[in-house]
């Protein structure tokens, strides 16, 4: 049996997660005593593998080493003939060991105990719904990953990653707005040493608690905090830099031609100040970028707005084609913002967006829209052309105040499947082409 990553395990002795409470040895069903109590080798924390009776499991304890994930693959190898046990908090596949563990040597390969995770114990103490609650990891994460969810009215669960991260919590609510937000900490939830502490984002000042802890908040947003959604079109003004960005209006156009669904890769090429990358980071958790901008100085800038604007994982990387690396994921979408009258750039980008992804080009010069408008002869796709017009003061009046127009170009790369060639849904060979 072998899992995503390649690692083969015999199908006869599946590994055996178990999740564990802060109630410990008492939470645990019968079937998952049964487990643990037959495994040959049991790891977990140091913590998790304490709470365990000692005459209960009398194979091998091993405590996890750190890092964790780069060992896993030589300890699983060392024990392949034994019967093998991991302990895990709470739910092992929210969040935890047990998606690792997956991937490594497949769903079927495992045999998960889940108990309630701290998420389900948090909503159940505060009366919140589950289904309707937001959780953000801030465990091996930057803790500005909450920000894109924040927003008024709005609740929250973040996954502590230690004692320390409500109070950071605290501080960046208060920065980004939310000051008047109210927080609780929920620490060893469903255990004897259960404790609740609320308070307010911008008067916190409780001492650092539990290590084991998950946060909720109850999110009110200042009046003068921006309204920033994970809708495409943030202000101008979140933004800092030298003024080189998409503005908001081209932007929500542009994001919106290259269409981003939930895991997908983006390529920006000619950054400026990483707002495309930014906003389809934004869209949603999962989706991922890597911006390509020429300038050190704003490179500094996007890795700034990145983190900001709640999305640090954005990959900011030099000009193409030199900082095109081969072992680079091929993207779903690429955005040409920049530099597209370079020699070869837009052949290198068309030869490295994935079949049936997106490409998406603006272009202000007339030079460059010529350009947009030869490959759109050779390959199709959609051209379009706007202006943006602003009011701005003039005198005692208001005026028109024009931007440049612009032309964009956006297309899908052509799938071929058996010889034939199937574009935007239309086999090329049946109408004739």
């Amino acid at each position: 049996m072998t899992g995503p990553l390649g690692i083969e395990w015999p199908r006869a002795r599946p590994i055996a997660v178990v999740g564990i409470g802060a109630d410990g040895w008492d939470g645990l069903g019968g079937a998952a005593r049964r487990a643990v109590a037959e495994s040959e080798v049991l790891f977990g924390s140091r913590r998790q593998l304490g709470l365990v009776p000692g005459d209960v499991a009398r194979g091998e304890r091993v405590v996890w080493p750190s890092p964790l994930v780069p060992a896993l693959p030589g300890l699983l190898e060392a024990h392949r003939g034994s019967r093998v046990g991991v302990l895990a908090s709470g739910d092992p596949m929210f969040y935890g060991i047990g998606v690792t563990l997956a991937n490594l040597v497949g769903a079927r390969a495992l045999r998960v105990f889940p108990q309630p995770s701290s998420a389900s114990l948090a909503c159940a103490r505060l009366g919140w719904g589950l289904a309707d609650t937001p959780v953000v990891s801030a465990v091996g994460r930057p803790l500005e990953t909450v920000l894109p969810e924040l927003g008024d009215r709005r609740r929250v669960l973040v996954l502590s990653a230690d004692e320390k991260t409500p109070a950071q919590l605290a501080v960046l609510l208060s920065h980004n707005g939310f000051g008047s937000s109210a927080l609780t900490v929920l620490e060893q939830l469903g255990g004897p040493a259960e404790r609740l502490v609320t308070g307010r984002a911008d008067t916190w000042s409780e001492p650092t608690g539990d290590r084991l802890n998950i946060v909720a908040v109850d999110c009110v947003a200042e009046p003068s905090a921006p309204r920033l959604t994970r809708l495409p079109g943030l202000p101008d003004t979140v933004y800092t830099g030298d003024g080189q960005l998409t503005k908001a209006e081209v932007r929500a156009l542009s994001i919106a031609a290259l269409a981003p669904a939930p895991g997908e890769l983006l390529w920006d090429i000619g950054g400026g100040s990483g707002t495309i990358a930014i906003e389809w980071c934004r869209t949603d958790p999962s989706c991922r970028a890597i911006t390509f901008e020429r300038s050190e100085p704003r490179r500094d800038q996007i890795a700034a707005n990145a983190t900001a604007l709640g999305v640090p994982g954005v990959s900011v990387r030099g000009e193409v084609p030199n900082a095109l690396a081969d072992d680079l994921p091929s993207p779903d979408a690429i955005f040409l913002g920049g530099g597209l009258t370079q020699p070869g750039l837009i052949e290198i980008c068309w030869a490295r967006l994935r079949p049936g992804g997106r490409l998406v080009a603006n272009a202000v010069t007339a030079e460059s829209e010529a350009l947009l408008i030869s490959w759109t002869a050779a390959h199709g796709g959609e051209l379009r052309k706007f202006q943006i017009y602003r009011g701005e003061p003039l005198g005692g009046f208001t005026a028109w105040r024009p931007h440049l127009p612009v032309t964009q170009w956006s297309v899908v790369k052509p799938v071929m499947i058996s010889n034939e060639i199937i574009s935007n849904g239309i086999d090329e060979k049946t109408c004739g082409r």
